[in-house]
């Protein structure tokens, strides 16, 4: 699943593909992509210009004229890309947004996860998922402080809680191995129980791996590509995850995967403490 920083990068290549192109036609080939009735989907959106692209956490942002947002999750594998309308359609594409420049923006997803919602702008934190989301990575609302805080509430093992979005949001599987490999705490950890200080830690590791993911435009692992088609490059630069077997970075120990609540997490036995 495209995690934070793939979404971001996603939001930056279809910026620069189609900022201020008026949209002519929607065709939804497969309307359970929306969220709603995908007729009226199409009919409010007919018109409309795309003013900008933004963000928050895993979700995009489409802001259109006229007040309104397209609510975007991707899901596991949704991508958009740009062709020319007469582009004969994928079999994966299943929204097309044809414009009165002869292109279209087409959203393609294999698995048929991924959601769009249309709302009007600024209602999107009380009306979609979004409102059930904590403070994403990087921002002045996720603070050491109230990281610390918010763990201390929690009684599950701290790899399910930075999965679950609500305490802070935009992290998937592979940066949260990234994540407590970095403050070197043990995915099974109760997050009650990890001490300020190594939350701290954990904190400060993970705005690090997040801005740097973002630099190097997400990671590309299984099929993400951004909205130009290219992947991203932070793989080479992972420590942990897809490495299991192999000898850990920080102190040679064999590198060990395990399931956690059902998800394959990678870490180090010997240098990541686990705290119950």
């Amino acid at each position: 699943m495209p995690e934070m920083p793939e979404v971001e990068t996603v939001r930056k290549t279809l910026a620069a593909l189609t900022l201020n192109k008026k949209i002519k036609h929607v065709t939804v080939w497969y309307p359970n992509i929306i969220d709603g009735d995908s007729h009226d989907f199409a009919q409010k959106v007919k018109g409309k210009t795309i003013l900008k692209i933004d963000r928050y956490a895993k979700f995009l942002l489409i802001r259109l004229s006229d007040n309104y947002t397209i609510v975007s999750h991707l899901r596991m594998e949704g991508k958009y890309h740009l062709v020319k309308n007469s582009t004969p359609k994928d079999k994966h594409d299943h929204v097309e947004f044809s414009f009165s420049d002869g292109t279209s923006l087409r959203y393609n997803d294999v698995r048929k996860f991924g959601r769009m919602q249309l709302v009007i702008t600024g209602t999107e934190r009380k009306v979609t998922g979004l409102s059930k989301l904590g403070p994403e990575a990087l921002s002045r609302e996720f603070s050491s402080d109230y990281f610390i805080k918010a763990l201390k509430k929690k009684k599950k093992n701290i790899k399910n809680t930075l999965l679950d979005q609500t305490v802070v949001s935009g992290l998937g599987n592979i940066y949260v191995d990234e994540c407590l490999w970095q403050a070197k705490i043990h995915p099974e950890s109760l997050a009650e129980k990890i001490p300020a200080l190594s939350v701290k830690l954990l904190h400060e590791a993970i705005n690090q791996t997040i801005a740097e993911a973002i630099k190097f435009g997400g990671t590309t692992v299984h099929s993400f590509l951004n909205a130009a088609g290219k992947t991203g490059l932070y793989q080479e630069h992972l420590k942990v995850y897809g490495h299991a077997g192999q000898a850990c970075p920080r102190c040679g120990e064999k590198l060990k995967k395990i399931k956690v609540n059902g998800r394959g997490t990678t870490f180090c036995p010997s240098c990541q403490k686990e705290y119950k």
